[in-house]
């Protein structure tokens, strides 16, 4: 996938807010169209080959009244990349780590993908677990409770979501963006707890944002 914007800088950018997210799991999951939906607020059908290598944009978001700039890198999915995309795991900050709730090999995969994440990232990288194409009605092999179990499992947070209709995908990387601004926050406040803050957003919402 081709680099698709840059946030503007505005006066008020601070570069110690500046952090790198990737997005890991099988090919065809919804990676590269999860990203879109975030960076461009929409859905774009079929216009998706499987992303080559690594490719990645920029998102410059408001949190807590902080500009915080998320280089978010998108990675192939397939095995013979492997080892490219183990090179950025190192200084990554986030990782959101995604299945398709219709494919039960990608869901089974991801603890071979947790191994590697562990292996190749730092012991402090923030990782999110994510089910996928929620949207779909029919085809779903992976309930809600699968996804939940594995998350709990891991110590990690989890969430359905949905490229297309674009269901927590905006939710996704607030929560990451809100924990990596925690951490580099040397103000005085409360500590933020990632767990939390998802799960008072599905009290809001009713649906589908699970821990």
């Amino acid at each position: 996938m081709e680099k698709q914007s840059e946030g503007a800088q505005s006066p008020n950018y601070n570069e110690d807010l500046q952090h790198k997210t990737i997005l890991v799991g099988d090919s065809s999951v919804g990676k590269t169209s999860l990203l879109v939906q975030f960076d461009q607020g929409k859905f774009l059908p079929g216009s998706f080959t499987s992303t080559v290598g690594i490719g990645f944009t920029n998102k410059l978001i408001t949190v807590d009244g902080l500009k915080v700039n998320l280089q978010i890198w998108d990675t192939a999915g397939q095995e013979r990349f492997r080892s490219v995309t183990h090179a950025y795991y190192r200084d990554a900050q986030a990782l959101l780590l995604l299945y398709d709730i219709t494919s039960k090999t990608s869901f089974e995969n991801i603890r071979a993908w947790l191994t590697e994440v562990h292996e190749f990232s730092n012991k402090d990288v923030v990782i999110m677990l994510l089910g996928n194409k929620s949207d779909v009605t029919n085809g779903r092999v992976i309930r809600t409770e699968d996804g939940e179990s594995l998350a709990k499992e891991y110590g990690i947070p989890f969430m359905e979501t949905s490229a297309k209709t674009g269901l927590n995908v905006e939710l996704a990387f607030t929560a990451v963006a809100k924990e990596l601004k925690q951490r580099t926050s040397h103000q005085s406040e409360p500590t933020f707890q990632i767990h939390q803050f998802i799960e008072s957003q599905k009290k809001k919402s009713g649906c589908c944002v699970l821990l």
